[in-house]
């Protein structure tokens, strides 16, 4: 089975990012996952694309969820792709 790396598109000042690291913590070690947070300040290119939806939770470049963790489709996401 391979490995399941999130990214999380993040800002440091950004609140609703930390809560989602934070809610998303759990679901992750259940399934084994990394979660890569980016700081889509350190990027130009990110934070044009990111900018007002922060935080975004991806997979493999799909999004699966924004602005808050929707813990049952992540869930259930996870649980189909691995």
């Amino acid at each position: 089975m391979a490995a399941i790396e999130l990214t999380l598109m993040s800002r440091s000042w950004c609140h609703l990012c930390h809560d989602m690291e934070m809610a998303l913590a759990p679901v992750a070690e259940e399934f084994g996952a990394t979660v890569n947070v980016v700081d889509v300040d350190a990027d130009p290119q990110l934070e044009s694309l990111y900018n007002e939806l922060v935080p975004v939770l991806l997979h493999e470049g799909r999004e699966l969820c924004h602005y808050f963790l929707d813990e049952p489709k992540v869930r259930e996401y996870l649980s189909e792709i691995r």
